[in-house]
């Protein structure tokens, strides 16, 4: 059905474009250039953050719509990267194989799932003139940046209100490191945020006539370990990563001011209250003589402050029916997992009032050095798909 070395020759076609988050134009360029190919329409959709970042962006929207009325299934990638990091052995733009490995940047994360969803969407066109129902396939921006601002965009101006149901091919094999096929019905979800932590400078030759904002932060980051958690059943914990600390008294001086930057991962039934909660409390236990002020990060809107998290039923029908085709087309039931970390996913399944499902390739190192997919995988993500459009919208 797909053949593996037209999956590689597009993976590697977009890997070769540099597109870290906020520096899309070009891979932007290269997929509207192979959507005309295969005689596919791509929108450019344009949006423009102002508020934040002042970030003017772009993403592809796909609609193939058919002849009756019928389920709308939402197709979602991302096309941005993370920055190039140190250690790479390979050269991150290449695309090199081995064995059954594609090597480069975003290859798992995730190029070679919007690899999937464009070969899907050829193929489909190609073999179903009559149909019902309608795909939209979002090829975004700005996923690996601080807000999700591409889906983002396309919800909040409406493009994805009639949607009955979601798959990201986001790579759940290589993310849970389990042997693909695996499909994750939910997410745990998160919260960017700061303390700024107020203390007392004096001279550093008598500290004990200050008040150390320096220490009592890390007094504080330590009680930080301790957050009770909420446990669920399907997403487990949440947990608080510091993620950034700053502080500086000069040259001589008792530092009076430090900043702990975190990002707090959340379960349904954690929410801004909870975490706000739980570092009260971490105060409390620290016994710090510091003032303390608790500051959630300014975003675009209201709904992008957070990545609520979600879960999905899997006897849902159009859940059931997903699961039933990776089955099929992969020739044993997929494991049923959940994603740890938060993405375009969180926006879609909490957002959008649809089932999102996440399923995608194997492979390792995504965010790190030798990122690589595994081309099999790749492939049958693409099979399920195509297969699952039939299934939906394809009288046969």
């Amino acid at each position: 059905m797909f053949e593996k070395k037209e999956l590689a020759e597009l993976i590697s076609q977009l890997v070769s474009i540099p597109s870290p988050y906020f520096e899309e134009e070009k891979i932007m360029q290269l997929v509207e250039s192979w959507l005309k190919g295969k005689g596919l329409d791509g929108m450019v959709h344009e949006f423009h953050e102002a508020a934040i970042t002042g970030f003017k962006g772009k993403n592809l929207v796909v609609e193939l719509k058919g002849q009756e009325e019928g389920p709308v299934i939402c197709l979602n990638g991302h096309l941005d990267t993370v920055q190039l990091c140190n250690g790479w052995t390979r050269d991150p733009y290449k695309g090199e194989i081995e064995g059954d490995r594609l090597y480069g940047l975003g290859a798992l994360d995730m190029k070679s799932g919007c690899a999937a969803i464009l070969m899907t969407l050829a193929e489909f066109r190609k073999r179903n003139n009559q149909f019902r129902g309608r795909i939209i396939a979002t090829l975004v921006s700005g996923e690996e940046g601080p807000y999700g601002l591409g889906t983002n965009a396309l919800i909040e101006e409406g493009y994805l209100n009639n949607v009955d149901v979601s798959i990201i091919t986001e790579p759940s094999a290589g993310f849970t490191k389990s042997p693909f096929p695996v499909v994750c019905l939910g997410a745990r979800g998160g919260y960017g945020l700061e303390i700024e932590v107020f203390g007392k400078s004096a001279h550093a030759a008598m500290p004990e006539e200050g008040i150390s904002a320096a220490l009592d932060a890390a007094r504080l980051i330590c009680e930080l370990e301790k957050a009770d958690y909420k446990k669920h059943e399907e997403l487990g914990t949440g947990t608080a990563c510091v993620v950034a600390v700053e502080s500086d008294g000069g040259a001589c001086s008792v530092p009076d001011y430090a900043r702990i930057q975190l990002f707090w991962h959340i379960v349904v039934g954690e929410n801004e209250d909870t975490i706000r909660e739980e570092i009260e409390k971490a105060i409390q236990r620290s016994g710090i003589r510091s003032r303390c002020k608790i500051n959630f990060r300014e975003a675009p809107s209201p709904d992008s402050k957070g990545f609520l998290p979600f879960t999905v039923n899997r006897q849902a029908p159009f859940v059931a029916e997903f699961l039933e085709t990776v089955g099929q087309i992969c020739g044993e039931e997929p494991k049923i997992d959940y994603f740890k970390s938060i993405g375009d996913f969180n926006y879609l399944g909490s957002r959008i009032n649809a089932p999102a499902i996440i399923f995608g390739p194997s492979g390792e190192n995504f965010h790190s050095h030798d990122e690589y997919v595994e081309l099999d995988s790749a492939v049958k993500t693409a099979e399920v798909l195509l297969e699952y459009l039939e299934k939906l919208l394809v009288n046969k």
